[in-house]
């Protein structure tokens, strides 16, 4: 079967039209790490300029009580509608991945007393497994490693084998950063559940690229980045997503002002504030934010499923083109053919992909690498056409010659 040209792929995108909407500078030719930093739109720079001049510069400290002490809960909750699947009042606006991903993880073992294990795989995010070591140090508490395979994730029966009746906490990504691979969440959750213990799921790599449903799924906490396919800028504030049912539960132990019962009480004695708010600490990152809300308009119009599904698109365009232009140059797809089993991303695994992606780097031609051997192809489907992909992949088969 003949598939498609990356010409009348783009001809049909229903989703072409955003492509104008972003930055594009910089010399670059064809961009796929788009699932590591997102391209920045064009209006924020506008936004960000009026806010400053406007609503900083003019309102000065009055804002915090006219609007940016609510940010961080109202724009939690509508990353909650629109890509999480997450009723309001259970996602909210927060530190850095690394920071809220400690704060639920320490919350979760202390939720669990006399449990003993932390349940994490080995070829998570780095982030990921050094948090889970440094809390099984303060904690007193044993990591069960799984090992799973290299262009595969952490499946069912690799967690059945694993999750016990001494398991406390279970940390999975949702979509693997390095293979791409796509947890089956409502099953995993279900078999965490089963064993008694709470499930954090990382959404880093999946969250505006893959739909969501925690609620429905029954995802006890969730955690992820707003500068991927979010497009928040660097460093941009992450997120922090809580079952309703857990969130009066949550000890989190980085206790700050903000997070507070009465912040401006300015008490003797820590009393966390009610609800989800209890998981801020320190005073929220307004100018981080600003960002995060032009996307999120731009996927609200877009419709995440729409979205998932020129992400696919993107995706099986590559494993196509990397069977026909990269396996012969003696490449192997180190990710998941099955695309309802992949995320937004794929990686080729080639001896001398270090060397070609440095050397596609100076040519404008934007992958990243992957330890130990991977090329690794990221697209984000409201800036990524179909010939960008296939010029990508054209050029790294001639560094790889």
């Amino acid at each position: 079967m003949t598939r498609p040209s990356a010409e009348d792929l783009d001809a049909a995108d229903a989703l072409s039209e955003y492509r104008a909407l972003f930055v594009d500078g910089g010399g670059v030719h064809a961009y796929l790490d788009g699932n590591s930093l997102g391209r920045p739109l064009t209006v924020t720079a506008d936004h960000m300029r009026e806010f400053i001049e406007h609503e900083w510069g003019g309102r000065l400290i009055r804002g915090w009580d006219e609007r940016w002490l609510d940010l961080p809960a109202a724009l939690g909750d509508r990353i909650g509608a629109a890509v999480l699947g997450a009723a309001p009042g259970q996602t909210i606006i927060g530190d850095s991945t690394s920071v809220l991903l400690y704060k639920l993880a320490r919350s979760a073992v202390a939720m669990r007393p006399g449990r003993t294990e932390i349940v994490i795989d080995r070829d998570n995010f780095p982030t990921d497994r050094y948090l889970v070591e440094g809390i099984a140090a303060e904690t007193g508490t044993t990591i069960r490693w799984i090992d799973t395979e290299h262009d595969s994730g952490v499946t069912t029966e690799l967690l059945d084998a694993a999750v016990t009746d001494r398991t406390a906490l279970v940390l999975v990504s949702h979509v693997a950063y390095r293979s791409g691979f796509l947890v089956d969440a409502p099953a995993v959750t279900r078999l965490i559940h089963d064993r008694g213990a709470l499930l954090l799921l990382d959404v880093s790599h999946s969250v505006g690229s893959v739909p969501m449903q925690l609620d429905d799924w029954g995802v006890d906490l969730a955690a992820g980045c707003t500068y991927k396919y979010l497009n928040a800028g660097p460093g941009a504030p992450a997120f922090a997503y809580v079952r309703r049912e857990l969130v009066e539960q949550v000890a989190q132990p980085i206790w700050g002002w903000i997070g507070a019962a009465d912040p401006f009480q300015m008490e003797q004695g820590y009393a966390p504030g009610p609800g989800i708010r209890r998981l801020l600490s320190g005073t929220p990152p307004i100018l981080g934010m600003l960002p995060v809300a032009d996307m999120l308009e731009l996927i609200e119009r877009a419709g995440i499923d729409a979205i998932r599904s020129k992400s696919v698109a993107l995706t099986e365009l590559a494993v196509s083109l990397s069977d026909s232009v990269l396996r012969p140059l003696g490449a192997t797809l180190a990710s998941p053919r099955d695309p309802g089993r992949r995320g937004g991303h794929i990686t080729v695994d080639h001896p001398r992909s270090r060397d070609a992606v440095a050397r596609l780097w100076r040519q404008g031609v934007i992958p990243d690498f992957r330890t130990p051997a991977g090329v690794r192809l990221g697209f984000s489907p409201l800036t990524t056409s179909f010939d960008e992909v296939e010029r990508g992949i054209e050029a790294l088969a001639l560094a790889l010659g």
